[in-house]
């Protein structure tokens, strides 16, 4: 029997790039979500217009409160789920060194490997994360906790091993030889990729190759992995990893792996151009399942390739302010045709929840200088947040929105549950227009919600559950 979910309903329909997503914005305050037994959205619009085919169904009744898309972390880090308070007096490579890398070496004790997939995967529920790309672990026993509590949740996951073959004394816990490093990938995605329903088009559970970033591989190993890519690429394994995050004048991420590489661009390394002078040396990593997470210092020509390649960027703005990477200009990078989808990046990214990463998009995007200043839409917020996040783990046919024929991932919202949400709301000022009372709505919802406000969290219809 189908099942009726009524609330005020917000959602981003069809599919419109973020520029109009602004005209695809759906508000239906007395809204009627309908879900199928198989976890599909039957039917979508006013209570007051339900077909009376559906008289019969079982009523959830979130009246007073509001049902959204589940929101989409496009890179979040599993072995830095403790690891948001790290202080590693530096930016990113210092703290990479100081912090971060000894807190994923203590995953190597297959206890802590369960506890840690335990409690990334308890926030991710409370969060209302129903889909993330989740850059791994470096031990498969801490892999293999990740996947069976994500599975035993009901969330879906794409992840895969942090690769590292090379690296500081501080990360030669998670550094591995060459072969090794391939013949553990191997074995990840045998043993993991799309094991739920077996069909990458249709599967919760869903493997990448994630090398920690060019400086953490050499040739050989980005060689090798290219050559992999094109084996595995057809059966919809994902790539991953990280992109022009830091660009300080003194030992800065872009600079050294440019020095190293002796290539014109960071991006060519991931291109299959990483021989001196940028010659190619293997096979792209590029396409349309490869995300790379944050972009803040791409170049125009860096940006047209990711864009031509269907490439996406992971935007983490609340990270890129914790380890003063810079603000990736919004304008620029939307502009060039690429998909900008959301990560918290946890650990260097303090709030799990996406709507507080939105947040900080707003604020930091309405200060960047000059004409480069935007201020956000609320509908290209909740866009980014959701719809965006599932065309770049290229699974929009399935969900980021509410429209029929998707699978049912959705939030229930009760703001009565988080009283400054609540009171928000309710004292807020109102428009005499209803198009802008209704963008005020979406942003104060999305500005002051949240995780006590989450009240469900829904993949395909189901009901998420919080690991014990």
């Amino acid at each position: 029997m189908s099942t009726i979910y009524r609330g005020h309903i917000f959602h981003v329909s069809g599919s419109p790039n973020v520029v109009d997503a602004r005209e695809h914005l759906v508000s239906l305050p007395d809204g009627a979500l309908v879900v199928s037994d198989a976890g599909t959205i039957e039917w979508i619009g006013a209570a007051a217009e339900l077909p009376s085919t559906f008289a019969g169904a079982s009523v959830v009744d979130n009246r007073g409160g509001y049902i959204v898309p589940g929101f989409v972390d496009a890179h979040v880090h599993f072995p830095q789920t403790y690891s948001t308070d790290s202080y590693g007096g530096g930016q990113l490579l210092e703290w990479l060194d100081n912090c971060i890398f000894p807190a994923e070496s203590r995953l190597a004790d297959p206890e802590f490997a369960e506890r840690i997939a335990r409690d990334f995967t308890r926030r991710r529920v409370a969060a209302g994360t129903t889909a993330a790309m989740v850059f791994g672990s470096a031990f498969p026993h801490a892999q293999d906790a990740l996947f069976r509590t994500t599975r035993d949740a009901g969330l879906r996951v794409v992840s895969g091993r942090g690769i590292q073959t090379v690296g500081p004394e501080s990360a030669g816990a998670l550094i591995t030889g060459e072969a090794e490093a391939i013949a553990l990938v191997r074995d990840e995605i045998s043993r993991w990729h799309a094991v739920d329903t077996g069909d990458a088009a249709t599967a919760r559970i869903q493997v990448a190759i994630v090398p920690r970033f060019s400086l953490s591989v050499t040739r050989e190993t980005l060689r090798a992995l290219g050559e992999l890519y094109d084996e595995v690429r057809s059966a919809g394994v994902y790539f991953h990893s990280h992109l022009s995050e830091n660009d300080s004048a003194v030992g800065g991420e872009i600079a050294a792996v440019k020095a190293v590489y002796e290539t014109g661009s960071y991006l060519d390394t991931y291109d299959g151009k990483f021989l001196p002078g940028s010659q190619v040396g293997g096979s792209t990593l590029l396409g349309r399942r490869s995300i790379f997470a944050h972009a803040v210092h791409c170049t125009d020509d860096e940006l047209a390739r990711l864009a031509a390649t269907g490439s996406s960027i992971a935007h983490c703005p609340t990270s890129q302010q914790f380890l003063g990477s810079g603000t990736m200009p919004w304008t620029r990078t939307t502009g060039s045709g690429v998909t900008v989808a959301l990560g918290t990046d946890v650990g260097a990214g303090d709030e799990w929840l996406i709507s507080r990463v939105l947040n900080d998009a707003f604020k930091v995007h309405i200060s960047e200088p000059g004409e480069a200043s935007v201020s956000l839409h609320p509908a290209e917020l909740l866009f980014t947040g959701t719809l965006a996040g599932a065309r770049a783990l290229d699974m929009e046919e399935r969900f980021g929105n509410l429209d029929v024929g998707k699978d049912a991932d959705f939030l229930l919202i009760d703001p009565a549950r988080w009283e400054p949400l609540a009171m928000l709301l309710e004292g807020r000022v109102r428009a005499d227009d209803d198009q802008v009372d209704t963008d005020r709505e979406l942003f104060a919802l999305l500005m002051g919600l949240r995780e006590p406000a989450i009240v469900g969290t829904f993949v395909q219809g189901r009901r998420a559950v919080s690991p014990e």
